[in-house]
């Protein structure tokens, strides 16, 4: 995940202590491999704004926006079924909120609490507020692909997919320093992440593990 430039070598990713642990409740039997069995995967491709994202439900989702400076790609993030579309509309606003957060300095964003179960709050607000304590910006793009989505017998959703960070970089609100992202294999993430569906009708995140090169 995208990491204040001060803290790592690797602009782009979180501690080695979040990075290499799930945060939330347990991620399900597919966490310990890079693929969920009987998973669908994309077959389109959709815009990432905020009306295409609104999943049907009774819940009000909050909007949000990136800044021109930054933007997140998410290619083949549709699916025919409607309830594995929910799913996958809701994982990457839950993404998006993150990153408009840093964006804003903001910690205590709202949307990043609307799309994340009180288990994985903490931890996101932690890696924003890394941002924020350093004074930093994130600008460039980040590629987000190869999702795979399910539900299983439980009824949580499983989401995983990839994201590629090597064209995205940190900027010092202060000096306007660039931190450019390594242009290396760990630079590719690979997100594992398990939803729940709330009374209203969210799948908010309930369990998370980044896995650096996950998606080589």
């Amino acid at each position: 995940m995208i990491r204040p430039a001060r803290r790592a070598t690797a602009v782009l990713m979180l501690s080695v202590a979040l990075l290499l642990t799930s945060c939330g409740s347990g991620g399900g039997d597919e966490s310990s491999s890079g693929k969920i069995d009987g998973a669908d995967s994309g077959n389109g491709s959709a815009p990432a704004g905020p009306t295409a994202s609104a999943s049907p439900s009774d819940a009000d989702r909050p909007e949000i926006k990136l800044s021109k400076e930054f933007q997140a790609n998410f290619e083949n993030w549709t699916n025919s079924d409607p309830k594995l579309q929910a799913i996958l509309d809701d994982g990457r606003e839950q993404l998006r909120a993150k990153y408009a957060a840093v964006i804003e300095a903001n910690p205590d964003s709202e949307a990043v609490a609307f799309y994340s179960s009180e288990a994985t709050l903490t931890t996101a607000r932690k890696w924003i507020k890394q941002f924020v304590d350093d004074n930093d910006n994130i600008i460039g793009e980040v590629r987000v692909f190869d999702s795979q989505v399910k539900i299983n017998d439980t009824g949580s959703g499983a989401l995983f997919y990839c994201v590629d960070e090597r064209k995205a970089s940190t900027k010092n609100r202060e000096t306007g320093k660039v931190a450019k992202t390594p242009d290396k294999p760990e630079s590719v993430l690979q997100y594992r992440t398990r939803l729940d569906k709330t009374s209203e009708g969210v799948w908010q995140t309930t369990s998370v593990t980044v896995v650096p090169g996950g998606c080589s």
